[in-house]
């Protein structure tokens, strides 16, 4: 395995996967044996995803090293990190996969695939509450992210809102880089929190997680109301049960669970579906295929979890993806099983309808192009309000603020029709003198 820059012999490959986080990994090794030439993709500097993310501040788990390793002994694995897809390429045969676009630090081509597998995985929900652009707030998992990458923390006072176990895993995460975890505000009731705890022994390793996560901070049916702060947060409002409380604090991080990165599947025409994802990931069958020919997705762009139901479909799709089926179904009683795990998450931890509430008049809902609640309370639409108030057209091209007004408002965002984002020019002449060959 290697981890450079493609040569234009690189650039048409038999299986091409997006995502080298566990569902990507699992999909890679399960297809590397077939023989196929198998190329991976990742935006980030190492492959991990978001759960196993590398860097100055992590230790990266006995299963994360192997899998890596593993990677590293099949030489037609080829992973190429720090790249991105941009958009559509060039028409291809009908036997082919869609050709993309990818871009480097240093060029961008088109890639053309037998079969694509999306594993993209999902990232979090952020809703807009008074203060939550402040400096110092940040999303639960984002503040992971950071302290893995060298942020320091140490001595800082962290409150931690939102739901979901990743809050847990934010707070343990920054009690071990010497932070003071002053609170664990999550929205879901005890009650709800008590009837998860009784289906763990369903899944042990689950269970024993979860025990030594536990953090006494935790406070149950609590949820973020207001950051404030002179230029950086400096405390935060919650709701406590029927009451209120503020908590001096350095910094803030909130989760309200996670988004299907499903923008590129619908670019290239993947139906949405699936009760994991509250039918908003990318819709499979039993071998991981969707409802485009010759791609294959798996992991949390097809619902939440956990990296062990990620594997699982990743190595179902890589297998069926190489054309041998035999093991897929096999995997099948894995997956269930993992699958089981998913439907407790998602009934014990949905949204409170209250945090629809919290944005006042003047928050910012569009952090890019400071388009405010009020601004979109009247719109009829994602389309209509894209149109009078650029929400979603800044740089992150929506991925917050769409998901953010799907929740408050309803509004199915638009797909994306050829680009995901900004691209060089140098990218976008390259790809027309790159025209598939048969």
């Amino acid at each position: 395995m290697t981890s450079s820059s493609p040569s234009p012999a690189h650039e048409r490959c038999d299986i091409l996967i997006i995502g080298a986080g566990p569902a990507g990994m699992a999909a890679a090794l399960a297809a590397a044996p077939s023989g196929a030439t198998i190329t991976i993709v990742d935006d980030n500097p190492a492959a991990g995803g978001q759960i196993w993310r590398d860097g100055p501040g992590a230790t990266l788990p006995p299963l994360a090293r192997q899998h890596r390793e593993a990677l590293a002994r099949h030489a037609n694995i080829r992973l190429l990190c720090g790249t991105r897809v941009v958009g559509l390429g060039e028409r291809q045969r009908a036997d082919h996969a869609p050709a993309l676009l990818l871009e480097d630090a240093d060029r961008g081509w088109t890639q053309h695939s037998h079969r694509i597998l999306l594993c993209n995985g999902a990232r979090e929900l952020l809703l807009p509450f008074p203060g939550w652009t402040l400096p110092g707030v940040t999303g639960a998992g984002a503040l992971q992210a950071l302290i893995k990458s060298g942020l320091p923390v140490r001595g800082q006072r962290i409150v931690i809102a939102g739901t979901g176990p990743l809050l847990l895993a934010a707070a343990a995460t920054a009690t071990q880089a010497g932070a003071q975890v002053v609170r664990v505000a999550e929205q879901a009731n005890w009650r709800a929190l008590a009837g998860f705890a009784t289906q763990l022994p369903r899944w042990p390793a689950k269970a024993v997680q979860a025990f030594t996560l536990l953090h006494p901070q935790l406070r149950a049916g609590s949820h973020v109301l207001e950051a404030v702060g002179e230029g950086q947060v400096q405390s935060v409002r919650l709701r406590a049960g029927r009451g209120e409380e503020t908590i001096a604090c350095d910094r803030l991080a909130c989760g309200f669970g996670l988004v299907p990165n499903t923008h590129l599947g619908q670019l290239l025409g993947c139906a949405l579906g699936g009760p994991l994802s509250g039918g908003l990931g990318l819709q499979v069958d039993a071998q991981m295929r969707t409802s485009v020919a010759g791609v294959y997705a798996a992991g949390e762009c097809t619902g939440f979890g956990g990296s062990e139901r990620a594997l699982a479909q990743g190595a179902i799709a890589g297998h069926a993806a190489a054309g041998n089926t035999t093991p897929v179904h096999a995997l099948q009683a894995t997956l269930r099983r993992w699958e089981g795990f998913a439907q407790a998450l998602q009934q014990s931890f949905a949204l409170n309808e209250s945090l629809k509430t919290l944005a006042r008049p003047d928050t910012l809902v569009c952090r890019c192009e400071d388009v405010s609640h009020a601004e979109l309370a009247d719109r009829t639409g994602w389309i209509d309000a894209k149109l009078h108030t650029r929400c979603g057209m800044g740089a992150c091209q929506g991925r917050i603020c769409s998901a953010a007004t799907q929740h408050l408002f309803g509004w199915t965002p638009a797909p994306p029709r050829h680009l995901l984002a900004p691209a060089r020019i140098a990218t976008l002449a390259a790809a027309g003198d790159d025209a598939p060959s048969g």
